[in-house]
Order: C-alpha cells, then sequence, then structure tokens
C-alpha cells in the first residue's frame, strides 16, 4: 500500500512538473483548463477592487456601455509584483474620495501586460493582452489610459501619481476638458510653485545650449519645478546613492525649471523657453527626466513617482545602450534584477 501511494505521488508530482500554469486575470492559477481551489495565486498577484468591471475585454464593447452610462472608460495596465501598482491600489484607491469620483465617472478595467486573455480592440482585431499593452506602447507599469466616447485618448498616465495629483487628473478627463491641453489645466488646478529651490547640485552643464554637445555622452534633461518633494527625494536621496553616482558619469545632465522662462536651445537646435519646451514634450510631472542620445534624439523617458531600484534602472537602461536592443523597459528592469540576485545583491525594488 504504503509503494502504491508513493508510486501515486511520484506519478502526480512528474505530471504537474509538465504543466504550464497560467492567470486567469484574477490573480488564481491555473492549471490547464481548470483553476485551482481558492487560494491558490499567481505570486505577487494583488488584488483588485471589486467595484472594477468584469469585461470580456471587447474595448468596442465596454466603450459602448460606458458611454451608454454616462462614464468614459479607464484601461489600467498593471503587472503582478509591480509596488507601484500595489500603491495605486492601496494608496488612491484605499481614499474615499478618489473611489467616488472614480466610481461616478469611469468603468475601470485592469489588463495584465503581459497576460494571455484575448482583448478585442477599438478596430476590431482579436489580440491577447501582452500584445495589445504593445501596440500601446506600455512601458512602465501602472499605465493608465483614459478613453473618452468615441476611443481617443483624452489623457494617458505612464506610471503612479500621488493621490492629489491622480485627482486632478480624474477631474480633468470626468470634466471634459480635454480641449484645454493638461499641462495648462494642471497650471491652473495646482499652482505652479513659486518658492523652495531647484536642484542643480546634480547636474554637469552650466549652459541652456544642448545643441552643440560633441562627448559623445548621451543627455539627460531633469525638468523639475520648485517645492517639489519627489524631486526633493530624487536629489537628496537617491541620486546620492554611489550606484547612482556612477551612472551618471556616463551622462551630461541639465536640471530645468519647467516654468522658467530660461532661453533655451534643445538638442535639435531649436531655440525656445524652457516653458514652452516643456509644454512641446509634454512634461506633466515633476520630476520628468528625458534621456537623449549623443545625436540629441529622444530615447527614454521617465514621468512618474520612481524610487532607487527603478531610477538606477532607468539610468542604466539608457547608458549601457540596452534600450537599442530590449525595446520594453519592464522586461530590462527584471532581467536586471536578476542579475544583479546572481551576484548576491539584495534588490529591493522600493528602496
Amino acid at each position: 500500500m504504503r509503494a502504491l501511494l508513493g508510486l501515486y505521488i511520484g506519478f502526480l508530482i512528474w505530471a504537474l512538473a509538465g504543466t504550464v500554469w497560467a492567470d486567469d486575470g484574477a490573480g488564481n492559477a491555473m492549471v490547464g483548463e481548470d483553476q485551482l481551489e481558492q487560494g491558490l495565486v499567481v505570486p505577487g498577484y494583488h488584488e483588485k477592487p471589486s467595484w472594477f468591471k468584469e469585461s470580456f475585454l471587447d474595448i468596442r464593447e465596454d466603450l459602448a456601455e460606458a458611454a451608454a452610462a454616462n462614464k468614459r472608460l479607464l484601461l489600467f495596465f498593471y503587472q503582478d509584483g509591480c509596488p507601484y501598482c500595489a500603491r495605486l491600489l492601496d494608496e488612491n484607491f484605499s481614499q474615499q474620495a478618489i473611489v467616488a469620483k472614480t466610481r461616478k465617472h469611469f468603468d475601470v478595467i485592469a489588463i495584465n501586460m503581459w497576460g494571455d486573455r484575448e482583448v478585442t480592440g477599438l478596430n476590431g482585431r482579436e489580440t491577447t493582452e501582452k500584445q495589445f499593452a504593445v501596440d500601446n506602447k506600455i512601458m512602465f507599469t501602472p499605465t493608465l489610459l483614459f478613453l473618452d466616447e468615441n476611443g481617443k485618448q483624452a489623457l494617458r498616465l505612464n506610471g503612479y501619481y500621488p493621490p492629489n495629483k491622480f485627482m486632478i487628473a480624474l477631474d480633468y478627463v470626468a470634466g471634459k476638458h480635454e480641449k484645454t491641453p493638461y499641462r495648462d489645466y494642471l497650471a491652473a488646478n495646482a499652482p505652479v510653485p513659486t518658492s523652495g529651490k531647484i536642484h542643480t547640485e546634480h547636474a554637469t552643464l552650466a549652459t541652456t545650449d544642448f545643441s552643440n554637445r560633441n562627448n559623445g555622452k548621451p543627455l539627460i534633461v531633469m525638468f523639475e519645478q520648485k517645492n517639489c518633494e519627489a524631486c526633493d527625494e530624487l536629489h537628496d536621496d537617491i541620486l546620492q546613492q554611489p550606484e547612482s553616482q556612477a551612472l551618471l558619469k556616463n551622462y551630461d545632465v541639465a536640471v530645468l525649471d519647467m516654468w522658467a522662462k530660461t532661453p533655451v536651445t534643445t538638442p535639435a537646435g531649436d531655440k525656445t523657453t524652457v516653458k514652452k519646451w516643456a509644454k512641446k514634450l509634454k512634461i506633466l510631472y515633476a520630476p520628468s527626466m528625458v534621456f537623449f542620445d549623443s545625436n540629441g534624439t529622444e530615447v527614454f523617458r521617465t514621468e512618474a513617482w520612481l524610487r532607487r531600484f527603478h531610477t538606477q534602472s532607468a539610468l542604466d537602461y539608457v547608458a549601457s545602450g540596452a534600450y537599442k536592443k530590449q525595446p520594453e523597459f519592464q522586461r530590462y528592469i527584471e532581467a536586471r534584477a536578476d542579475a544583479l540576485r546572481a551576484n548576491g545583491v539584495d534588490v529591493d525594488i522600493m528602496k
């Protein structure tokens, strides 16, 4: 009897070892077509609010249903194990005012950027969640796409926005203010700080003429503003770390007040002001880091709240040239974290 039991257990282990595991979209692990019992979930899964819309992921139908209810559609691209997604869910969507406004004005649909569920896009083409994410150029999670009644993008937030800035974004789309550029709406509803300082301690360029660089280095332009807690955190903590300092040596670095009328010559040779250039680049968040290659072409940017690991990963992504081979930043981050762990480095992505 004991031998038979051992043989059965061995067979079960062998069978499960060859099984393909997947996520049913709600975090539950799946084996083939059969869902495992409750409690077995994909590592890093974070439960979504119960009021998120249950969707068959036909975006055309979802858009029509939202419009019929006098709402707009909000596509929430996430990934399991994403600390910024967890922060959005735990911090932003734990605040009653944010939840009430979101539920009143939006149908929210969660889309796993690595998922295999079938999605039918607005063009009627059937694809998968992960290809749909690629088609929409999803580079960060969370990414939030706010769609108007016709399926046009009313606003896009790349990365995590703290509650106060997130509420402004909700008001902008819910109030149908798209005829006003979001940057102008933001300035009107979140007054531009006039006090405080712009951090220049990490700038390596004293000039605002970025058209005549010939040292072969890529360029980072940090668009910031005064009285900015996230800017303080970036310079007082993240960029002070030895690894950050080493990575910054690969760059020319400029730090600019995104609202200033200071004259600037862009890498393309255009003469303008910092404020106008930031508007043209659609800079919506302080701090935003825009990366240009040695030829003056923008190759990458960060434009949301980031902690140390992700900031350093962005610096390494461009400095190493990895962006040329790996267009998906999230995949690069995973590979970089794995490589660091393999070398005995403790990786805490929320440090």
